[in-house]
């Protein structure tokens, strides 16, 4: 369920939630203390006060009796520290459980390994302080301590953590560098997807081209503000979508979904203030590709 927020006059999440469903606002509140709910894609708390103009995100499978449980999962952990993980995420996997999805998530993988994860974000998203797309890999971020969370959605509100991926896009791009500066909302047609629409919320996405190929293009992304689906939109807007986007790219592909791939993260430590710098390299289905174009 999606409510856009209109004369908010300052209102809690959880009684504007309740206001303007059938839920009680007990209910409300478990929901948004379990994680079932996101305010413009972040997660908030029910004392959170509510602006105009933004959108509520409701995921209407959750029931309070439910239980997440924890799967022996292998994890690529790229590193590990009492506060926070790196996790190499494969494409295929989902974050967390929602949408009557409680099994085979991110999460449940995360709870078998660990019992040391923040829970500022709910049952239903311990340790969770971002998402990326199911069917895109690579790195994200894990909070262990609530401290840790705490800092690190704050780096994320504010553009402090540093995020660079790899896109395999279809056709040849002409420039060498471009900067897409496009608003990106919900497409009130298609509640799973998004696009460019000119009320939509600012979004900047930085591209550089790595490689070009006889029908396509490698190219490096920076972002410059986190809306969801914001690269693949963003490509998809200007042409070039990425290869084998289910969602965003009209021609067929396999089942492996997009080419796109979280390469580098670079944040300051939560705790130690450290610098911190980490890279993957690409799934084996991506390098692989891009080998058979050499």
């Amino acid at each position: 369920m999606k409510i856009l927020v209109n004369n908010a006059d300052n209102l809690r999440l959880d009684k504007y939630i309740a206001l303007h469903t059938d839920y009680s606002r007990e209910f409300v509140s478990k929901m948004i203390e379990n994680g079932f709910v996101l305010v413009d894609d972040v997660y908030q708390k029910g004392s959170y006060k509510l602006k105009d103009g933004q959108e509520i995100d409701i995921d209407e499978s959750y029931t309070i009796d439910k239980e997440i449980k924890p799967e022996k999962m292998d994890l690529d952990i790229v590193y590990e520290d009492n506060d926070l993980m790196v996790i190499n995420k494969p494409s295929g996997l989902v974050v967390h459980p929602g949408n009557g999805n409680y099994e085979h998530t991110l999460l449940n993988g995360l709870m078998n390994y660990t019992q040391d994860l923040s829970n500022l974000s709910g049952a239903a998203r311990l340790g969770i302080v971002h998402r990326i797309d199911k069917d895109t890999s690579g790195l994200m971020l894990v909070a262990k301590s609530n401290k840790a969370h705490e800092l690190l959605a704050e780096g994320f509100k504010t553009h402090a953590i540093k995020r660079t991926y790899f896109a395999l896009i279809d056709g040849v791009l002409p420039y060498n560098s471009a900067t897409i500066d496009a608003p990106i909302k919900r497409d009130p047609n298609n509640f799973n997807k998004m696009g460019v629409f000119e009320d939509g919320k600012k979004a900047i996405t930085h591209l550089q081209v790595i490689k070009r190929y006889k029908k396509y293009t490698l190219v490096k992304l920076n972002l410059e503000t986190g809306r969801t689906h914001q690269i693949r939109v963003h490509m998809a807007y200007i042409g070039f979508p990425i290869y084998n986007d289910p969602v965003y790219n009209k021609k067929a592909g396999n089942d492996f979904g997009q080419f796109l791939h979280s390469k580098e993260v670079e944040f300051v430590h939560p705790i130690t203030g450290q610098k911190m710098h980490f890279e993957c390299d690409l799934p084996k289905e991506f390098q692989d590709f891009i080998n058979s174009l050499e």
